[in-house]
């Protein structure tokens, strides 16, 4: 009889024995059932450039996420909340051949793929040049945090007289006093951040360190908003000495109280601010402030042309009488800047509402006959 009693006290123990291992494993049977995940989106894309992507994630229980290509990290990989956002963080891509990955996000026995392409580097030989030129200099602004120092050197403080006109900002190097960025490269664009801090407005005046003497002068840009702003994207002498005699090349140029109403204009000694069609032209851009255009100059021993994507806009010639009206045969710097009020971006006042204001630039390109 003892005997029996303790077999079944045996087989009692290994019953409870099993159902407390079931009960264990419970969260593991429940991880593993069909869940529920949507994204923000199927498929995301960048330049060649290292950056961050972003992914927002909803889930019916916890999830994870993860890559298998060793360019692509991803974080956080787990998460118990129900929604967040993934970072993807995207590596250089050191070759001019696009590349595709995939983040997967998983949640229970469901996953979801979301694609990442990631186009190549930008080769010299990838540029179409116009007809009889080549390239010989060129920005596409693919890698760092902001302009590269060995290519763009920057102009400082609220000059004399405002720069001259009596505008109202302050140009750093490129970091506010509080240490704002105020231009930075990210996903191949130049963002030319103009801004209030501590009742001053910053922004950038900056200028590349080779100049040139005559050529083909590009850039792809997207303008700010807001009244007060005034940006532009134009040249002035290497060897300055006086205005206007030296010449100005103001390849284009906008103020944000005639928003897409762009703007070329030359200034020598002949013709300054005259308001002649012989020494400027305007053109109504309806998408200046939301998409990217490119405005370029075409600088000749004989002429400077105006274009805006491609379309002629001003021509203005040598007309042999020397140096008041052509001081245009010696090198000239490229410059970009974002200014703020003054004598003609302020005429019709500042809404310092629209600060933050950002001024765009895809590419600087620069091209010389063959």
């Amino acid at each position: 009889m003892k005997s029996v009693k303790m077999i079944f006290a045996i087989l009692l123990s290994a019953g409870l024995m099993v159902c407390a291992c079931g009960s264990e494993n419970t969260p593991t049977n429940e991880k593993s059932s069909a869940g529920t995940v949507t994204v923000s989106t199927q498929s995301l894309s960048c330049t060649a450039a290292e950056t961050t992507l972003s992914l927002n994630v909803n889930a019916s229980g916890s999830w994870e996420a993860y890559s298998n290509d060793d360019w692509l990290s991803v974080s956080p990989s787990y998460s118990k909340a129900s929604s967040g956002t993934v970072t993807i963080g995207v590596n250089e891509n050191p070759s001019s051949s696009s590349r595709t990955g995939a983040v997967v996000v998983k949640c229970g026995s469901t996953r979801v793929s979301v694609s990442v392409a990631q186009a190549g580097i930008i080769l010299d030989s990838d540029i179409e040049a116009p007809d009889g030129y080549e390239l010989v200099w060129h920005d596409e602004f693919e890698s760092g945090d902001r302009p590269n120092t060995s290519y763009w050197f920057y102009e400082t403080g609220n000059g004399s007289s405002g720069w001259g006109n009596n505008e109202i900002q302050y140009y750093v190097n490129p970091e506010t006093p509080s240490g704002t960025n105020c231009a930075q490269v990210k996903d191949g664009i130049l963002s030319i951040i103009c801004l209030k801090e501590n009742d001053t407005v910053y922004s950038i005046r900056m200028n590349t360190v080779q100049s040139w003497t005559y050529g083909w002068f590009e850039a792809r840009i997207k303008l700010p908003t807001g009244k007060g702003t005034w940006p532009a994207f134009w040249m002035m002498p290497k060897n300055f000495s006086t205005w206007p005699g030296d010449g100005e090349i103001d390849i284009m140029e906008e103020v944000g109280y005639n928003p897409n109403v762009v703007v070329s204009t030359i200034h020598c000694n002949k013709y300054n601010n005259g308001g002649t069609s012989v020494e400027s032209a305007s053109k109504t851009v309806s998408t200046a402030q939301t998409d990217f255009h490119v405005y370029a100059c075409e600088w000749t021993a004989d002429y400077l042309k105006f274009y805006v994507d491609g379309a002629e806009l001003l021509t203005y010639k040598n007309d042999g009488s020397g140096y008041d009206a052509w001081p245009f045969y010696t090198p000239f710097y490229l410059k970009l800047n974002l200014a703020w009020g003054g004598n003609w971006g302020g005429a019709k006042g500042v809404d310092e509402s629209c600060l933050p204001a950002t001024y765009q630039v895809d590419y600087v390109r620069v091209f010389q006959k063959k």
